[in-house]
Order: C-alpha cells, then structure tokens, then sequence
C-alpha cells in the first residue's frame, strides 16, 4: 500500500562491434553526456511525453565556480516550479500551495533520463550505434541500448557531437514501445547565465512547507539493514540501504536500492498514516511502476522506470525488517 502524499513525494525524489569494443563506446558516450549535462550552461525547453500526455517545460542550468543552480518551469498544465543546487531540492506546487524541500543533492530530470554507465552493460544490455544525423540544427550522434531480458527497458539517444549535450531521450519498453520521451525543441549553451535566471518566480509566503529534517534528527526504528528482498532479476544488486526522514512524513523512511548498474528500483518501507487514503497493488506514474503491498504491519513500495513484473517480484519478497523492529 502507499498513500497519495507519500507517491507525490517519492515521484518528485523520484539509456556494433565485438562486444568489447560497444561496452567502451557506450561508455565513452554514456560518461560524455553525463559531464555534459551537469558542467554546461544551458537554458532551453524540452518536451516530456508519457501515455500521448505532453508536458513543456523550460530548464535554466547555471554553473559558477563548480557550484551548479537549475530552475525548472512548467510552462503548461498546474505551475511548478524546482530548484536545485548542491544542497538541496525545493519543489513548489502553486496549484497545490505547497513546497517540498528535500536536503540532499538531487538529479536534474535530464541526467534521471539518461542511464549511468556501468561494467554489467554488456550482462544485460546490448550497444546498438544508430544513424548519426541533425537536431536542432546541430550534428547528432545516436544510439540504444537494448535489454536482454523482460525484467527491464532500453534506452534510445541522441547526444550532441560538439557538447556532448543530450538532446533526446526515449525509454523503450519491452514491447520495443516508446514508454517516455522527452526532447529538447530548443536550446542555447552560453558561456555565462546570471544568478537571477534561477531565482524562483512563484510566491510562496502563504505555502505549506513541507522540509526534510536532517537525519540526526530522525528517530530511529530499526536498522535499515533488517530490510531485504529475496527475490532479485537477474544482475540486480543492493546498492544502498538507508533511514531517512521524507519531508511531511511522521516517521522515518526506510530506503532500500537496487540496480543492475543502469535501471534501479528503490524499495521504501514505513509506517502506514492511518488517516490516508491507501493504495494498492500495481501503479503507474508516467513510465515507472510501483508495486506497493503490506509486510508485518510495514507498508513497502517498490517503484522504478522497469517493467510492473520487476517492482513486484522485489516488493512482494521483502522480508525481515519487521521482525527487527519488534
């Protein structure tokens, strides 16, 4: 089970040759966007497409001295508005009058599309080099990777050659489906970007605000490592178990990850409010999956941008923490 407030907070936390020869293009290429998009500065509006639904959006990246500020703008549907820097994530929802600050350093939306390089690529996954050709008027290099397996998606990009700038990204699901896209229909890469150009806009004096407490201040339960899933798709692995406080919850959060080096799962395991409404079962939000079931009392939700039978198989075998707690 998982209330709608919890989902809201976790989804706003919350891609030839021998095969010697793709695994190190892919890296090179992987490891190239993936400095690009966080040591440029940019400004730009990209589309992000899911189930036919479109929504526009206007990113300002701003990198001073190592230090890296972005302000992300919904330009269509309710007003958002996200700020990042190197300390911290604040999520404004105008339509809700609400503001969620998580302290950590989160990722931008664009470096969450891209997949991070790992040494299992070539495990899992298949380097597949497309037809280079032009986007935005700029020389474009293209590829996908490809799973070798139902238990998770592919990925299709298109990367500037010049910048290493990512300019288009396609989740592709295990029915060779675009499951999400989000492209850039414009973009510039100046040199400098003022401090102003990522200053929110909303006005927030009469929010609710909802700040993540710092973890030693967070009561502690249980250990987080009472917690596991017995059941895993093959390559996945633990890569990190943690207690945190989310922000607006009342008891602290365990966090559990598992990954097979590019898609990951996390695994969240709480107290269930018995005020909210409750969910169950399988959920959709955008192209990730949820799975959200009852362990000795413990509402545990498993979500991740994989296949509903992933999630599942990970939530429905995790054990252990509630026997701990006792």
């Amino acid at each position: 089970m998982i209330h709608a407030r919890s989902l809201l907070i976790m989804t706003c936390l919350l891609l030839a040759g021998t095969a010697g020869a793709a695994d190190e293009r892919a890296r090179e290429l992987l490891l190239r966007m993936d400095r690009a998009i966080e040591a440029l500065n940019y400004e730009g509006t990209f589309v992000h497409i899911v189930d036919g639904q479109v929504e526009t959006m206007h990113v300002v990246h701003r990198v001073e001295d190592g230090k890296v500020t972005e302000r992300l703008v919904t330009l269509d549907g309710p007003s958002r508005e996200i700020i990042r820097d190197d300390e911290e994530v604040t999520c404004i929802f105008a339509d809700q009058k609400s503001v969620m600050v998580e302290r950590r350093k989160g990722d931008s939306p664009l470096r969450a599309a891209l997949p991070q390089y790992s040494e299992q690529l070539d495990g899992y996954y298949e380097f597949v080099r497309l037809h280079d050709g032009m986007r935005l008027g700029r020389d474009a290099v293209s590829f996908e990777i490809r799973p070798r397996d139902k238990f998770r998606y592919g990925y299709r990009l298109w990367m500037d050659e010049s910048t290493g700038m990512l300019l288009k990204a396609q989740l592709i699901d295990i029915y060779r489906n675009v499951a999400e896209q989000l492209m850039f229909v414009s973009i510039r890469l100046p040199e400098t970007i003022g401090a102003d150009m990522v200053k929110p806009t909303i006005a927030t004096e009469d929010f609710t605000w909802y700040v993540q407490q710092d973890a030693a201040a967070a009561p502690a339960r249980a250990s987080a490592d009472g917690w596991r899933a017995a059941s895993l798709p093959p390559g996945f692995k633990l890569t990190t178990s943690k207690v945190a406080m989310m922000a607006g919850a009342e008891h602290p959060t365990e966090h559990l990850v598992y990954s097979d080096g590019i898609a990951s799962v996390s695994v969240f395991i709480e107290e269930p409010e018995r005020s909210s409404e409750q969910l169950q079962g399988v959920t959709r939000i955008g192209a990730a999956s949820a799975f959200s079931t009852m362990v000795g009392g413990f509402q545990v939700t498993a979500m991740g941008e994989v296949p509903p039978i992933t999630v599942e198989m990970i939530a429905s075998s995790v054990s252990g923490g509630e026997t701990a707690a006792r």
